[in-house]
């Protein structure tokens, strides 16, 4: 399956406009956090109330804290757990190389620990947060090529025909060449900075296709079965969503006291793409919580989905 002209649907789609809003993950220690999002990737702080924050790119004269990229609730006596499920990584999608480039520049000139890595239609760097959430900055090169599932293998060519693994070391010289000798490295993340996908441990893929496919109405972009692994998008897009088993079949739930992934946003574009989402969830019988900022619900491995408007911050975003 090329993830560029096909994917398995059922009579019903997500809006194609659909895309993923804020994070929110909970936090061990807010103050540290906060530091590590504003100093090494460069987010503004939006807002903060007591043990919560927002962070994201400039707003502009935009309201404060509606277009957050990622929401931070600090929770006392907290640790990492392995072996469960829940965040993979969340992924910053930059609007260009050049954006990325000053983003792993930043990186570089910090000394922080990441791994720049070339997925021929996307490239990327890899790295966790104090916490060990797992981040990855990311910018769109389709230019370069494409990837594919088929035969439940993972692909991926070259523009020109040729194969590759797909997880190359990325050429940090030449992309830093995109970079101007005037380029600062301390400036914030652009405000065209969003959210481009999340990736997560499930305890079974085919359990969270059914959920994210078959009631929410991503399109399966593709399953690699040796890969433990498939993806779902909205409107044709690589992915918006990873699922994986890479913390084994039938892992779960974090513990209470445990660092992680509170739920991450799905952003509708109007109130009839998500009345339709709704009504599908309701007929499922699946239970949601409706809340200030959204209605919640989790998936089958209980990872937290917000289904969300989307608003004038986030249009002026993307």
């Amino acid at each position: 399956m090329n993830t560029q002209n096909q994917s398995i649907k059922t009579e019903f789609s997500i809006h194609p406009a659909t895309r993923m809003g804020h994070v929110s993950l909970t936090v061990a220690n807010l103050e540290n956090q906060i530091a590590f999002y504003t100093n090494v990737l460069g987010f503004k702080l939006h807002w903060r109330e007591g043990n919560k924050a927002g962070l994201g790119a400039p707003l502009g004269d935009l309201t404060t804290g509606s277009a957050d990229l990622l929401r931070l609730t600090e929770e006392p006596n907290l640790k990492k757990y392995r072996g469960v499920t829940g965040l993979y990584h969340f992924a910053i999608l930059f609007p260009n190389r050049r954006e990325l480039a000053r983003a792993i520049a930043r990186l570089y000139s910090l000394h922080y620990e990441n791994y720049p890595t070339d997925h021929i239609m996307t490239k990327t760097t890899y790295l966790d947060d104090p916490e060990g959430n797992g981040i990855e900055l990311y910018a769109e090169s389709p230019e370069d090529g494409t990837w594919s599932m088929a035969n439940g293998e993972y692909i991926t060519r070259r523009a020109d025909g040729s194969l590759s693994s797909g997880r190359e070391p990325l050429d940090v010289d030449a992309l830093f060449k995109h970079l101007n000798k005037e380029d600062r490295i301390d400036e914030p993340v652009p405000a065209e900075t969003r959210v481009g996908h999340v990736h997560l441990h499930v305890r079974n893929v085919d359990e969270a296709l059914d959920f994210y496919h078959g009631i929410i109405g991503f399109d399966v972009m593709g399953v690699a079965k040796s890969f433990r692994m498939g993806f779902v998008s909205a409107g044709g897009y690589h992915h918006h969503i990873g699922l994986n088993t890479w913390q084994g079949e039938d892992a779960p739930p974090p513990p209470a006291d445990a660092v992680e992934l509170r739920y991450f946003a799905v952003e509708l574009p109007d109130q009839e793409a998500l009345d339709q989402v709704i009504e599908r969830i309701d007929t499922a019988g699946i239970p949601s919580n409706q809340t200030d900022d959204g209605l919640l619900l989790h998936d089958p491995s209980q990872n937290g989905v917000m289904l969300t408007l989307r608003t004038a911050a986030t249009e002026h975003r993307n």
